[in-house]
């Protein structure tokens, strides 16, 4: 069974910062992309950031300039590092990750269980 832990949520003050972490574990045979996405009481969810297994990486705008995306492909980890972070940037934020587990037949899409950030004024 593969799952996605994630954890590194919290409250901070407005301008403060926080690192988020995502592991994959489980029978994976690869990973492909990994992704964040967070979602704010009464919004949609959102997509924060991403990274291909190459190291490509894309942004919402929202976020350029402040959180930084990275993976570990050998811990099957990702991160989020948010920095200057601001109310706006509360949520729940949620890891997603594009893999293969051993004996499947299709890359499937996974999510973890989220992680709350809250950010105060």
């Amino acid at each position: 069974q593969v799952q996605l832990v994630e954890s590194g949520g919290g409250l901070v003050q407005a301008g403060g910062s926080l690192r988020l972490s995502c592991a994959a574990s489980g029978s994976i045979v690869s990973i492909s992309y990994m992704r964040w996405f967070r979602q704010a009481p009464g919004k949609q969810r959102e997509l924060v950031a991403a990274i291909s297994t190459g190291g490509s990486v894309n942004y919402a705008d929202s976020v350029k300039g402040r959180f930084t995306i990275s993976r570990d492909n050998s811990e099957k980890t990702v991160y989020l590092q948010m920095n200057s972070l601001k109310p706006d940037d509360t949520a729940v934020y949620y890891c997603n990750a594009r893999l293969l587990a051993i004996g499947g037949f299709d890359w499937t899409e996974n999510w973890g269980q989220g992680t709350q950030v809250t950010v105060s004024s």
